[in-house]
C-alpha cells in the first residue's frame, strides 16, 4: 500500500578513511574514499524515481559529495543543524581508544568532553524535524550516522539516547514517515544497503 503522507529519506554519507576504521568523525572534514564515491554513485539507481520537494545536506564534504554523486547536488541546501555530533576531545578516536581511558563510556549516554551531549544533538534534530514536518512533500537528507540516529529517535518521540538502538551503515537509506495519520510517526525502512 502506498503511503499518502510525507516521508523523510535519511542517507548516511559514503565511506571515509575514518569511518572505515571506526574513528569518530564529527567536525573533521574527511573526504570519501574511492569505495565511498562508488557506493554514492550507486545511490542514483537506489533513489531512482524519488522526487523530493527538498534536499538537505550536512555541511561536511562527505555528505555534500554523497548528495552530489547521488544526483541531487543541484537541489541541495546545506543546513548546519545536520552536522554530525561534535565529539570534542574524542574527535578522531575509536571507541576502543576512548574506553581504554574511560571505562564504561557510551556516546549516547555520556556525550563527549568539550563536545556535545545527546541533548545538544537532539536540539538540532528537533529543529530539522519541525522543518521536515512542515514541508509539502518528501524530504531527502544527507548526513552522518550518529546525528541521523538521534533524529530517528526524536522523530518517534523517544529520548535522544535511544538513538543508540539504530545502527547505520555508510550509504544506507532509511525512511521515516507516518502510519495511519500524522499523529503516528514511524520508521518505514531502516539501514537499507
Amino acid at each position: 500500500m502506498m503511503n499518502a503522507f510525507p516521508e523523510v529519506y535519511l542517507v548516511r554519507h559514503g565511506e571515509t578513511a575514518w569511518s572505515a576504521t571506526g574513528r569518530h568523525t564529527g567536525r573533521s572534514d574527511i573526504p570519501l574514499t574511492p569505495a565511498g564515491e562508488e557506493a554514492a554513485r550507486k545511490l542514483v539507481d537506489r533513489l531512482d524515481g524519488l522526487a523530493p520537494t527538498a534536499v538537505w545536506s550536512s555541511p561536511s564534504s562527505r555528505a555534500q559529495n554523497t548528495c552530489e554523486l547521488a544526483g541531487f547536488g543541484d537541489a541541495r541546501v546545506v543546513k548546519p543543524d545536520l552536522a554530525e555530533w561534535d565529539y570534542g576531545a574524542y574527535e578522531g578516536l575509536t571507541s576502543k581508544q576512548i574506553l581504554a581511558e574511560r571505562q564504561g563510556w557510551q556516546l549516547f549516554r555520556d556525550g563527549c568532553p568539550k563536545g556535545e551531549t545527546a541533548a545538544d544533538v537532539a536540539t538540532r534534530a528537533d529543529r530539522v524535524i519541525a522543518e521536515a514536518r512542515g514541508a509539502s512533500g518528501t524530504v531527502l537528507i544527507f548526513s552522518s550516522s550518529h546525528f541521523l540516529r538521534v533524529l530517528a529517535a526524536r522523530w518517534l518521540g523517544l529520548p535522544p539516547q535511544q538513538g543508540a538502538l539504530f545502527v547505520l551503515d555508510t550509504t544506507s537509506i532509511s525512511v521515516v514517515g507516518y502510519e495511519h495519520d500524522l499523529t503516528e510517526p514511524v520508521i518505514r525502512r531502516w539501514n537499507q544497503r
